[in-house]
C-alpha cells in the first residue's frame, strides 16, 4: 500500500512541515511514486517513521534517532526490543516521580513540620507516612491514621532523626538475619520484626500483630516497600513477611493459651 504525505500526517498526528523536514534532512524519505510522479509512502517507510515517532518522544535528538534506525546490525525484532527496554526505563523513573508527588502530598497532608532541605537530610527518599496511609488504605486503620497524624505532626527535625536511626538500626538487623540463613520463623526473627513493630507503634500508631502481618504482605506486594527493603538484601522483603506472619502466630497462639 502506499500513503500521501497527507494521509501520513493524518495517521501519524504530526504535520506535513515536520514530514517535509525529515525528508529534507534525509531521516526519512518517501520511497515511492505515484503514476502521476509524485513522492508517496510506503509501509516501510511507515515503519520507519513509527521507530522515528518513538525515539522522539523518548527524547532522543534526531541526529541521534538517525544513528540508531539506520543502524545495519538493529533489525526489526532488534528495535523492538530497545524500544521495550527503553520504555521499561521510562515507567521506572515515572513511576519514582509519582511516587515521589505522592510523598510530598501525605506530608503536606500529616503536616510534618519539616523545610525541604530538612526532610531531604532526615528522610531521603524514604517517607514516613507510608505505613499509616497504606494501614487506612488496606485495612481500614482510619484511628492508626488519625493516631500517626496526631504524632507526627509534633515532631520535630531531632525526632525525625531519632526515628531514622532506629528504623535503620532495626531493618539492618533484619538484613543480617536473612543474609544468615536464619529461619523467618526462628526466635531471634520473630524478636527482630517484633522490634520492627514495636518501632511502628512507638513512633506513627499502635500497630497489632494483625495489622503488623498485613504490613509484611504489603512489603513483598507493593513495589515502592519491597524496593526499599530489598535494596538491603534481596528477598529481604519476604524474610520480614514471613517473620512477621509467624510472629502474629505465635501472639495469638499464646492468648489463645
Amino acid at each position: 500500500m502506499s500513503y500521501s504525505v497527507g494521509r501520513v500526517a493524518d495517521l501519524a498526528g504530526v504535520t506535513i512541515r515536520t514530514l517535509h523536514h525529515y525528508d529534507e534532512i534525509g531521516l526519512l524519505s518517501p520511497g515511492g511514486r505515484s503514476a502521476a510522479g509524485y513522492r508517496i509512502y510506503e509501509e516501510p517507510d511507515l515503519e520507519r517513521l513509527q521507530r522515528i515517532l518513538f525515539y522522539r518522544e523518548l527524547g532522543f535528538a534526531l541526529e541521534e534517532i538517525a544513528a540508531i534506525v539506520d543502524d545495519p546490525r538493529t533489525d526489526a525484532v532488534g528495535h523492538l526490543r530497545h524500544q521495550r527496554g527503553l520504555l521499561t526505563e521510562r515507567m521506572e523513573r515515572l513511576q519514582k516521580m509519582v511516587a515521589a508527588i505522592d510523598y510530598e502530598m501525605e506530608a503536606r497532608d500529616m503536616d510534618i513540620k519539616l523545610t525541604p532541605e530538612e526532610r531531604l537530610e532526615v528522610f531521603g527518599d524514604f517517607s514516613p507516612e507510608d505505613h499509616a496511609e497504606e494501614a487506612e488504605q488496606r485495612w481500614g486503620g482510619i484511628d492508626a491514621y488519625r493516631q500517626s497524624q496526631r504524632r507526627v505532626s509534633n515532631y520535630t527535625k531531632e525526632d525525625w532523626l531519632k526515628i531514622k536511626t532506629e528504623h535503620d538500626e532495626v531493618a539492618a538487623n533484619l538484613a543480617a538475619l536473612f543474609e544468615s540463613g536464619t529461619a523467618p520463623d526462628s526466635e531471634a526473627a520473630m524478636a527482630a520484626v517484633e522490634a520492627h513493630r514495636q518501632h511502628i507503634s512507638r513512633w506513627y500508631y499502635d500497630c497489632s500483630h494483625e495489622s503488623h502481618r498485613g504490613l509484611g504482605e504489603m512489603y513483598v506486594s507493593d513495589e515502592r516497600f519491597r524496593a526499599n527493603y530489598d535494596a538491603l538484601a534481596p528477598g529481604l522483603s519476604g524474610f520480614i513477611r514471613d517473620a512477621a506472619r509467624a510472629n502474629a502466630e505465635r501472639a495469638s497462639d499464646t492468648s489463645k493459651g
